[in-house]
């Protein structure tokens, strides 16, 4: 049968990534309490093209990712893409995977349990000797205003907002760090169960810890400092400002 994507195209330039995009499958990540977690993930999968191939091998990369689809993690994330390139006689291969993770949380009073979801992506590129690996973590938090304490009376405004940490890693790490280390850094963390007696406990303990955006993106970035793992990272928080008509957003990433 002919293999109409090894032809010669009409015009023969290089495409850097062709692929398939939006995929969902059931996958299977590594859970640090019960060694394992079902979710389901969105995929992204690219490889290059030479200027002489007219098209692709789309099947391929579905192919690879219902081999290993019991093995989406940091631990593998560089064989994945390794099996990408030969599959696909590719010479550079790009992954991005999105998906739910849930954590069993505790309620600080009651002791009320519930799941909190976090959304997560492991992104890669492999290319010759070169790899480069990264985890994002978007996690929610609230936040009190420091400005509207100091200047009422009594009270001062709060919001949830999210913060979103990218880390190129060189080693494995548990996703439930990274996530603990954030929620650390806001005013108050976010549970998925409330009894009265943790409300106050909540509220107060936002009240003690005010935070601007700005506070939250630097003591993230002071946090993530002292883990050698972590070669690079990005820090963005974003609060959905409860008296304003806009969210508060600050930026920030590490140096070399």
């Amino acid at each position: 049968m002919k293999d109409v994507q090894q032809q010669k195209p009409e015009n023969p330039l290089y495409i850097q990534k062709v692929g398939v995009k939006d995929i969902s499958y059931p996958i299977v990540v590594l859970d640090r309490s019960k060694g394992q977690q079902h979710t389901v993930g969105s995929f992204n999968l690219y490889v290059d093209l030479p200027q002489e191939f007219k098209g692709t091998h789309m099947s391929r990369f579905i192919e690879v990712l219902n081999e290993y689809r019991e093995e989406i993690h940091i631990k593998r994330f560089g064989h994945i893409l390794s099996e990408v390139r030969a599959t696909l006689g590719a010479s550079c291969a790009h992954m991005q995977v999105d998906f739910p993770y849930f954590m069993e949380k505790t309620a600080p009073v009651s002791g009320a349990s519930g799941l909190m979801e976090y959304r997560c992506s492991l992104i890669g590129s492999a290319s010759g000797t070169e790899r480069d690996f990264k985890v994002k973590v978007v996690v929610p938090i609230q936040t009190l205003c420091p400005c509207s304490k100091e200047i009422s009376s009594y009270g001062a405004h709060n919001q949830r907002g999210i913060v979103t940490v990218t880390v190129r890693y060189e080693k494995f790490f548990w996703l439930e760090d990274l996530i603990e280390l954030i929620e650390a850094c806001g005013s108050s963390p976010v549970y998925p169960i409330l009894k009265r007696p943790d409300e106050k406990f909540v509220t107060e303990q936002a009240y003690d810890n005010p935070r601007f955006v700005e506070d939250v993106v630097r003591q993230v970035a002071v946090a993530l400092k002292e883990h050698p793992e972590f070669s690079w990272f990005s820090v963005e928080a974003e609060n959905f400002e409860s008296i304003h008509n806009h969210s508060a957003y600050a930026y920030l990433e590490s140096q070399p």
